[in-house]
């Protein structure tokens, strides 16, 4: 891999977010709404080694970056991601030693962790399909919404490998639960919108030429709220994972505290007193 990626390493993430030119996604920034389209809807969007750096390093940098709030991912054309690109990642595998394969999986996986320590709530907007490293993405993001007839599958076992892949057996388990995840990475199939609905996947169905407005439309109702209490509820949704019920009281009250400190909070009592809502500022 490292010859393989050496020379083709992604551009810097630079700040502002708003000003930065990815070239492996779209990047568009609306106010405080970050907008990331996977954009190679010729392929179905499938991702590269170049695109995996490229993404990570993204999501790392919208921790530096306070003028965004709420980040939407999701894919052009159609499809959400195809998942790791078969000729461009899949076929290179093969020839590469132990070393380079660990460089390899750790590579994906720290996609997955810059994910989830971005401090942003990210919402996917999943449509068409979302399947191998596309349906991790998803399951990574914080909210996801699916489009009518979309379908996801975590499919590393059609090409010989374990479901246990870039987080997916400590992740899906906890949102849609064992049984059900265990299903999908032992079989590969892939679970529908509905399924996906029902068993919590997806927070609604919605139109195809919907899925995306809805997602932002979500994304300007977060950004709209308390920043420093929502990333606080993000951190904390992540860490209690790990926690018994009696320290998840002990660090909810600390982190509740620290939230009392805050000028939103005071704003929020004020409008309240005021009758009126309260404009957050996110300080």
């Amino acid at each position: 891999m490292t010859a393989l990626v050496k020379n083709k390493i992604a551009n810097p993430v630079t700040l502002p977010l708003a000003d930065y030119k990815p070239e492996h996604f779209l990047l568009k920034v609306d106010g405080r709404i970050a907008t990331v389209t996977l954009n190679r809807p010729d392929r179905k969007n499938p991702l590269t080694f170049q695109s995996y750096r490229e993404l990570t390093d993204f999501f790392r940098a919208c921790a530096m970056d306070d003028q965004v709030t709420t980040i939407v991912v999701t894919g052009a054309g159609g499809n959400f991601s195809s998942g790791g690109d078969v000729f461009e990642i899949i076929g290179p595998l093969i020839e590469m030693n132990t070393r380079d394969l660990t460089a390899f999986t750790r590579m994906t996986g720290d996609l997955v962790k810059a994910m989830r320590a971005c401090p942003q709530p990210i919402i996917a907007a999943v449509e068409g399909i979302c399947a191998g490293a596309g349906a991790i993405m998803a399951m990574a993001s914080d909210m996801r919404l699916a489009a009518t007839g979309a379908k996801v599958g975590f499919l590393f076992n059609k090409v010989g490998l374990a479901g246990c892949d870039m987080g997916a057996c400590a992740i899906l388990p906890r949102i849609i639960g064992q049984a059900r995840a265990s299903e999908l990475l032992y079989t590969g199939r892939f679970m529908s919108a509905e399924e996906g609905e029902r068993w919590g996947f997806f927070s609604r169905i919605v139109a195809p030429d919907e899925v995306l407005a809805q997602a932002q439309t979500l994304a300007k109702s977060i950004s709209e709220g308390p920043t420093y209490a929502n990333t606080m509820t993000k951190r904390m949704l992540s860490m209690e994972w790990a926690m018994s019920i009696e320290e998840a009281i002990e660090a909810e009250a600390v982190a509740q505290a620290l939230c009392m400190t805050t000028e939103d909070f005071a704003r929020a009592y004020h409008a309240f007193a005021n009758k009126q809502k309260p404009v957050f500022e996110g300080n």
